[in-house]
């Protein structure tokens, strides 16, 4: 027998997937196994008439994580205040975080205030729901309290940083029977 040697010709890879777009739909199957081992809905499997949240989240993603565990459809405000903002054409619970100085400066975030000054935005918010830190004591969650008032709808609930499991529980309940009663168009 003969020693194989390789061609000399070049080899070509046959052309595959952008890497990044292969990486993020893996991210995106990995994650909803994840939530369904959790017990929590994934966007596809809720529908229409299930609550919407429109909520900001920054770096730390605190907010993020406990919007994630609701039983609803949910849309995240952009990390930049010079990226487009969404227009919302259908009624939402907006979930804010509370940031800023614990003398009160500067405590609903820009986004959310880029956000809120779209009308259609006002128009068809229905209610609050507000994070925070305790360690800021009567200010607390104040971003919610603030836009809750200047918008006329009502605060349904704080929860500190990420929430507990209970906190969860709470939201989704009261955020189904919020919905229920003034959301839902018959």
């Amino acid at each position: 027998m003969g020693i194989r040697s390789w061609s000399k010709e070049k080899y070509e890879h046959p052309p595959r997937a952008n890497p990044t777009h292969e990486n993020a739909e893996i991210q995106k199957i990995i994650l909803q196994a994840r939530d369904a081992a959790e017990g929590r809905a994934t966007q596809s499997s809720l529908g229409k008439d299930s609550p919407l949240v429109v909520y900001f989240s920054s770096i730390s993603g605190n907010t993020h994580k406990f919007v994630e565990k609701l039983q609803a459809r949910n849309v995240r405000l952009p990390l930049r205040t010079k990226d487009e903002t969404p227009v919302m054409h259908e009624p939402y619970v907006l979930c804010v975080p509370t940031y800023g100085k614990p003398e009160g400066a500067g405590n609903v975030p820009p986004q959310v205030v880029k956000f809120l000054n779209n009308e259609e935005n006002r128009r068809q918010l229905r209610g609050v729901i507000g994070s925070g830190n305790t360690n800021f004591g009567s200010l607390f969650g104040i971003a919610a309290d603030i836009v809750a008032k200047k918008c006329d709808v009502p605060l349904l609930f704080k929860f500190e940083l990420m929430g507990t499991p209970s906190d969860v529980e709470k939201v989704n309940k009261g955020l189904e029977e919020f919905w229920t009663q003034n959301c839902l168009q018959r």
